[in-house]
This record gives C-alpha cells, sequence and structure tokens, in this order.
C-alpha cells in the first residue's frame, strides 16, 4: 500500500471515498432503509469475505491487505489512531455485519420503527 492519502492517484481517491459512502451507508442502514434491503446487502457482505477474504473494493484504492491491513484500520490510521489490526478486521469480518442485522431487525421489526428513506 501506498502511504499516506496525499499519495493516492486521483482515481485511487475517488474509490476510497465511494468506499468511505458504503461504509456510511453500512452503518446508518439501519434507520435509514428497509431491512428488506439491508440484510440481503449485510450478507452479500459476508458472502464476499468467506468466499474472496478480502474486501474486493480495497484493491481499487491501493489498499493492500497484508499485515491484517483493513478499510477501518485505513481510516481509523489516517486520523491518527494505530487499532489492533487483527482484532479490528476479526470483529469486521466475522462480526460487524451479525451486529448491524441485529440492529436493523430490533429496530424496524421489533421496535416497529419505519425507516427514514426505503
Amino acid at each position: 500500500m501506498k502511504k499516506g492519502f496525499q499519495s493516492y492517484s486521483f482515481e485511487q481517491k475517488m474509490y476510497f471515498f465511494v468506499h468511505l459512502l458504503a461504509v456510511i451507508l453500512a452503518w446508518t442502514g439501519p434507520f435509514l432503509i428497509s431491512w428488506k434491503i439491508m440484510i440481503p446487502v449485510y450478507l452479500l457482505v459476508s458472502a464476499q469475505f468467506y468466499i474472496f477474504k478480502s474486501c474486493l473494493m480495497n484493491k481499487h484504492h491501493g489498499l493492500d491487505e497484508n499485515n491484517d491491513h483493513t478499510f477501518y484500520a485505513e481510516l481509523f490510521e489516517l486520523m491518527g489512531y494505530q487499532p489492533n489490526r487483527r482484532k479490528l478486521k476479526i470483529f469486521i469480518r466475522k462480526f460487524l455485519n451479525v451486529v448491524l442485522i441485529a440492529t436493523t431487525v430490533i429496530w424496524q421489526i421489533g421496535f416497529g420503527v419505519k425507516p427514514l428513506l426505503i
């Protein structure tokens, strides 16, 4: 991976921001978008990790997944925080989508709150 966001090409920066938008949508999805859409999306992302052993978006913005580097680790490191990459990767790849599915189900089905957008 190239060091420093400034060294990214314009194309890599564009993919980085698309990836960032996807992450923001994943975290806000339980409140904005119907569970009928969000749950299959979370399952597809989990399947990607299981099948390909990586996030397919990472290579488009120059992120090398060696040393347990993930997009989340990249974000934290850009903000000056040095997370334990191994633990973060395990959480992101194995547990985060389960937590997001549970949040979606509890919020929309359990509490009966309608999504704000669709």
